[in-house]
């Protein structure tokens, strides 16, 4: 089970009431998430848990070969590192603690330099040697989707408790694509939550019947250029009109698949690593009922 951590504790910040430890900070994310982790875990018994990390979550070869890649959430640009990313005070002064937390239950944080959560878990899925369960609310993953892999995600949009098992039959009902064009879909259509325009003009169904029709976007560039192809003249024109973006965008939109990680240390703990440390932060943040829930449910 490969976690999109930021993406877990961002949704607990907005969708859990403000909790406050006795010195008055609020603490909801780091319940949440806790709350969030012991609930899959019951629920599917993992033998392997990754928290995967945003150790740079606007990689600036990203953003070089896209200016516009999550440029609307950047609250200020640091040169040399990483950009400071739009996210509210209370949740900021949590982020520490999760990790905190972690660290004393022994469950695995993995993250890479220079790259996002989701190339960490793109690359972890790829090759696992068992099946995967991607646990995000990013659709952008859809595109880690294998059935014969063995790797699904389960889509928490609508809410951990609701999530959605997503699985090649579910993407190709939902879009109309096969989940290994999921990625070529998104360029195409855009996505603005990341700052990705899309090919003016072109939307959900459009994106969709040039896939099915020319299996993959270099297919669709393709018949763009080629006078004698049965492309139709609006579509035509928004592809060649949009080639600057088709030449960059894939590289951007793909997941790394192929990073430099440690696959060893990720077996699920049956039992916190540190209890002593456990207990002081569970005192310290009232962590009491998440932290006793899932050290219960590691237990078994």
């Amino acid at each position: 089970m490969l976690l999109d951590t930021a993406s877990m504790y961002f949704r607990a910040y907005y969708g859990v009431p403000e909790i406050l430890a006795p010195d008055g900070t609020n603490v909801n994310a780091v319940r949440g998430l806790l709350d969030y982790i012991a609930r899959l875990v019951e629920q599917y018994r993992p033998t392997h848990l990754a928290c995967c990390w945003d150790e740079d979550w606007r990689p600036a070869w990203r953003v070089e070969l896209l200016p516009t890649y999550k440029a609307h959430r950047v609250v200020e640009e640091v040169e040399g590192a990483a950009d400071v990313e739009v996210v509210p005070d209370p949740l900021e002064v949590q982020v520490p603690v999760i990790r905190e937390v972690l660290a004393a239950y022994g469950i695995a944080v993995v993250g890479a330099p220079g790259y996002e959560a989701d190339d960490v878990i793109g690359t972890l899925a790829t090759d696992a040697g068992m099946p995967v369960d991607v646990v995000t609310g990013d659709r952008d993953l859809f595109q880690l989707v294998d059935d014969e892999a063995g790797v699904r995600v389960l889509y928490i949009g609508r809410g951990v408790g609701r999530h959605e098992r997503v699985d090649e039959a579910w993407v190709l009902e939902k879009y109309g694509v096969a989940a290994r064009q999921y990625a070529d879909f998104a360029t195409l259509r855009g996505d603005p939550s990341d700052g990705l325009p899309g090919v003016p003009g072109v939307g959900e169904k459009t994106a969709a019947s040039l896939l099915r029709k020319y299996d993959d976007l270099a297919g669709v560039v393709a018949a763009a250029a080629d006078p004698d192809s049965d492309l139709g003249g609006g579509p035509r024109l928004k592809i060649k009109h949009a080639a600057d973006y088709l030449a960059v965008a894939p590289r951007v939109v793909a997941v790394a698949r192929d990073l430099d990680l440690p696959r060893e240390g990720l077996e699920l703990p049956a039992e916190p690593a540190d209890p002593d440390a456990l207990a002081a932060l569970s005192e310290r943040w009232r962590l009491d009922s998440p932290v006793e829930r899932l050290t219960a449910v590691l237990a078994g």
